[in-house]
């Protein structure tokens, strides 16, 4: 059974299986383990990573792609339904409308970027990617009128996930559940639906087939495959899942901006992920993501930790100061692709397979 829902596709290490456990756990049951506003928006940030990352995995670890427009798709999705709410009222409706049309939008453009822009050699596709992300990133900064410009925009969230909705009076095991916790737990089923969807999908036929591309594109179109169709469909199921992840982020956050979806940095945090985590395996998605988002965010604070037992030490202490944990946080980011070339991932499931008899 699990099998079938791992589709036929399981960690393939022990390791790599225990620390998927645990953070299957951990997440699922966030609200009640890590009950702060800046915990709960950590873990909600990993979600919404972990979705975001393995579409992305789809497109680069699995097609051979490089695409910098993911964060297009991923503001297209925000910005759908930060729109429709704002014009329309907190309500299902404005939602599932403005995702509709966020979803309807990405596609187009997928399709359009897919078939005018695949045809031609990799560097070259990435650098049209880059530009039609500029120039969206751009527009939604100047369109003030529609997007809010600079400001973002911020809206309501339908009843049952604003935080004032509480439909218990009483606590359970210590957390009293309110619309923030609704939401979360929408977040982490929608992500583990189509995080399985997407592992189905790459253990698939059609995903034999993207590999197939990854590895020797000439070869597959050789033997009858139209590698340009089969590279527009990859395209276009990647946007997909990127807008569903932009949608849930703006839910989460009840605000959208063109920091918080279209900027370039969050592009480079999607490479990086991949990297660590490990390209062409998506559990890479999952432990690259928890690995990042947490560094991210509590980096600092251990810094902070550091400097106070160091203090008075005139260069240790300037080494480990919380301002620099961009510098540490890139030195371990070295680290790791040193001594884990294939990714985590990569690195334990090739440990498993030497230790197989």
């Amino acid at each position: 059974m699990l099998d079938r829902l791992l589709s036929h596709d399981p960690p393939r290490s022990r390791w790599l299986s225990v620390a998927l456990l645990i953070i299957l756990v951990a997440l699922a049951f966030a609200p009640f383990l890590f009950p702060g506003a800046k915990s709960m928006s950590v873990v909600a940030k990993i979600l919404v990573f972990v979705l975001l990352v393995a579409s992305y995995d789809l497109l680069l670890g699995y097609t051979g792609i490089v695409s910098f427009a993911h964060t297009m798709f991923f503001g297209i999705g925000a910005y759908g339904v930060a729109i429709a709410s704002e014009r329309l009222g907190a309500g299902w409706g404005a939602v599932g409308l403005g995702m509709a049309a966020a979803i309807a939008i990405s596609i187009a453009l997928s399709l359009v970027i897919g078939l005018f822009s695949l045809r031609v050699k990799a560097i070259f596709f990435a650098m049209i990617t880059l530009a039609v992300a500029s120039a969206f990133q751009t527009l939604a900064s100047q369109l003030s009128d529609f997007t809010g410009g600079e400001d973002g925009l911020t809206f309501r969230n339908p009843e049952w996930l604003s935080p004032g909705f509480e439909p218990f009076e009483t606590e359970i095991l210590g957390l009293l559940i309110d619309g923030r916790a609704i939401t979360y737990w929408l977040l982490f089923a929608v992500v583990l639906v189509l995080f399985l969807l997407i592992l189905r999908i790459v253990n698939s036929p059609f995903g034999r087939v993207l590999q197939a591309i990854r590895e020797n594109d000439f070869r597959a179109e050789a033997i009858g495959y139209r590698t340009v169709v089969y590279r527009t469909l990859s395209n276009v199921l990647a946007a997909l899942f990127a807008t569903i992840a932009g949608a849930l982020l703006a839910l989460w956050l009840r605000y959208v901006g063109p920091d918080t979806t279209l900027s370039f940095e969050i592009m480079l945090d999607i490479l990086l992920i991949v990297v660590i985590g490990g390209m062409g395996t998506l559990y890479g998605a999952v432990v690259g993501s928890v690995l990042f988002v947490v560094a991210q965010n509590y980096l600092q604070d251990l810094l902070k930790l550091g400097a106070g037992a160091v203090e008075g030490v005139p260069v240790l202490a300037q080494v480990v100061s919380p301002d620099r944990w961009l510098l540490w946080l890139g030195v371990l980011f070295v680290l790791s692709v040193y001594h884990f070339p294939t990714g985590l991932v990569g690195r334990l499931r090739a440990l498993a397979l030497r230790r197989a008899p």
